[in-house]
């Protein structure tokens, strides 16, 4: 029985977890899942961006950890593929997170370029109220984004945020009624999907291969090797005709 349901609407993919009995919390087979359903819209040319949300109430309720098998470590390296594979997706990644996002399942939300919250949504670590330490890149990911008190207020204090308070520190990039969660992630990700693809998965790796950076000067030859590349491409040239013909023919000329 499949655990996630995959479309692709105006060249976007939305990878929906569905599980709802478990609250899409992950198993083993959802994390193999996922990265199938992944490796497929990548490979698809007519997909440009990817928006990741839950089934139900819930986001991701975290993952089952009781099936890790004699090899813990290789274990809980299985349950990560569920998220890092996110991670590593070329696309850009919009997490619409429609409810509870639990430990593992805080980590999917963490692992995409953009986090878009539902008033209904909850981001909770968990990790040590449960008695387990942070795993997968969370404290890592979660200092990146809102820096070291926020991520220790709820690491090591157990604050929960909602969607609003999460986009009031920026965990979010928005809150949303949750109504209109889908709306708002799939407006932003078409316009991520209308883009040259090519051109937008290699801006995209440059958005992660600065951070990395510490002058201007260094960021500047980083992005002239790719923007060079870019006023080549033929999508250059037609969409700066395509301008100059609606310049052409504005009133008062």
């Amino acid at each position: 029985m499949t655990a996630i349901d995959v479309q692709v609407v105006d060249g976007v993919g939305i990878l929906t977890l569905d599980a709802p009995h478990r609250r899409n919390a992950f198993d083993l087979d959802m994390c193999d899942e996922v990265g199938e359903a992944l490796d497929s819209l990548e490979a698809d040319p007519g997909v440009g961006a990817l928006v990741v949300t839950g089934r139900g109430s819930a986001f991701c309720a975290g993952a089952d950890l009781s099936h890790l098998g004699a090899s813990q470590r290789e274990g809980l390296l299985a349950i990560y593929e569920g998220f890092l594979r996110v991670a590593r997706c070329p696309l850009p990644t919009i997490a619409a997170v429609n409810g509870p996002a639990v430990g593992a399942g805080m980590n999917l939300a963490l692992a995409a370029d953009v986090r878009l919250a539902g008033t209904s949504a909850r981001f909770d670590t968990r990790f040590l109220q449960l008695g387990i330490h942070p795993g997968g890149g969370h404290t890592w990911m979660l200092r990146r984004i809102v820096g070291p008190q926020v991520a220790s207020a709820m690491v090591l204090f157990g604050e929960v945020l909602s969607g609003p308070e999460a986009a009031e520190c920026g965990l979010a990039w928005r809150c949303v009624e949750d109504d209109d969660l889908i709306d708002a992630a799939m407006t932003l990700a078409r316009r991520a999907a209308a883009a040259p693809p090519e051109l937008v998965r290699r801006t995209k790796a440059t958005i992660a291969a600065v951070a990395t950076i510490d002058d201007h000067p260094s960021a500047v030859e980083r992005e002239l090797v790719d923007q060079a590349w870019s006023v080549s491409q033929p999508a250059f040239a037609q969409r700066l005709a395509a301008m100059a013909a609606k310049i052409s023919k504005a009133p008062g000329r």
